[in-house]
């Protein structure tokens, strides 16, 4: 087939342009002639919480793209959707994971759908985590605009058949394992580059920083955990999108600044692996989720993850296989879980679980589901 996806691609960075371009390389794969229609403006900058859009270099195996959409000029749609016209393709596969682009993809999904264009969206959230007026109207503006969907989770298929039609169909796939950050570095080496002591306890809070991801609970949780492992170290590699102050008072006023790396700035791809490789343990304390990309970053790189039961997560991380699994919001739990992974030895166990895991899906299943629906 004729593919075109749409969404962001390189030279945008973040969890959704790998994995558009992780979808790219699965469907070219498998024989189909696929191309990207990515952004000429993604955010406006006064919109946008981090400090940079871009990535600092080009990926491995970069997609074919055109930059059209400015995602606040419906100029751009009518003309992203009259160039699509042109390309003719037999399916366009939008990307949806906020309800701030379904003005400008509902816009040209329906003047696609005009011309006999088979449109159909991968979901990663139906509704965002953090709710905001006019969220469900705006997600139904492109859900209404599809030919069908491929969600990422029970809970994303769930909410999509509260907002659409029951006869719209969908297919549901769980969220592969990324492969595009390359191989992991020695411990030691890894270690070496983030200061870390070689023989320190590590844990990994990977991945911007929002209220929803509970990275204040992991600091709460730490006092407790120096109790019985008195030589963890918490590493924290991502942007905060809210004001971070609060969270470096907190790390003051618990005495953890000699036990906490903050590397509060996006973690560009080829630096993924230092921080991945340097951890024993990714620890994600969210309040809220549907699935996750980071635990996905963390099983490509072999690491077991400790999460909380909310959205999926607990699906994509079996306790005590992949794993551990706590309630939200209980630092007291996650506490436990933590020294409970490092004093009962449960590293070489879980990591073979994390192996196990990862192979039960793929992106062909990716691939598989856009097929299927195409037909």
């Amino acid at each position: 087939m004729r593919i075109i996806l749409v969404g962001p691609v390189y030279p945008y960075r973040g969890g959704i342009a790998h994995f558009t371009e992780a979808t790219a390389h699965a469907l070219k794969d498998r024989g189909h002639d696929v191309t990207a229609l990515t952004f000429t403006r993604q955010y406006p900058r006064r919109l946008f919480p981090g400090r940079s859009q871009l990535e600092s270099r080009p990926p491995v195996r970069p997609v074919p793209s055109v930059r059209l959409i400015d995602s606040i000029n419906p100029v751009s749609w009518i003309r992203a959707a009259q160039h699509i016209i042109r390309e003719a393709p037999d399916v366009v596969l939008f990307q949806h994971w906020m309800p701030f682009f379904a003005p400008a993809f509902g816009t040209i999904a329906r003047l696609l759908r005009a011309e006999g264009i088979r449109c159909l969206a991968v979901v990663h959230n139906a509704l965002p985590h953090e709710r905001r007026l006019g969220d469900i109207a705006l997600s139904r503006y492109l859900f209404n605009a599809c030919d069908g969907f491929v969600a990422l989770s029970r809970m994303v298929a769930n909410d999509l058949r509260r907002l659409t039609s029951y006869r719209v169909p969908m297919q549901q796939v769980a969220h592969p394992p990324y492969h595009q950050f390359g191989d992991g570095l020695d411990v030691a080496e890894a270690r070496r580059r983030l200061n870390l002591p070689s023989d320190a306890q590590v844990l990994l809070f990977f991945g911007f920083v929002r209220a929803y991801k509970g990275l204040d609970v992991l600091l709460e949780a730490l006092p407790h955990i120096r109790e019985y492992l008195p030589k963890v170290h918490l590493v924290i590699a991502g942007e905060f999108y809210e004001d971070e102050e609060p969270y470096r008072e907190l790390i003051r006023t618990q005495g953890l600044t000699d036990y906490v790396v903050l590397h509060a700035h996006y973690i560009p791809t080829e630096s993924v692996p230092t921080y991945f490789s340097a951890a024993d343990v990714v620890v994600q304390p969210y309040r809220s989720a549907t699935q996750s990309g980071v635990a996905q970053v963390a099983f490509h790189f072999e690491k077991p993850v400790i999460t909380t039961d909310v959205g999926e997560l607990a699906a994509e991380v079996p306790d005590e296989e992949a794993g551990f699994v706590v309630p939200p919001e209980d630092p007291a739990e996650l506490a436990a879980a933590v020294v409970r992974f490092f004093e009962e030895g449960w590293a070489e166990q879980l990591e073979d679980g994390v192996r196990r895991t990862r192979q039960r899906h793929g992106w062909d299943e990716v691939a598989t589901a856009v097929e299927r629906l195409a037909r």
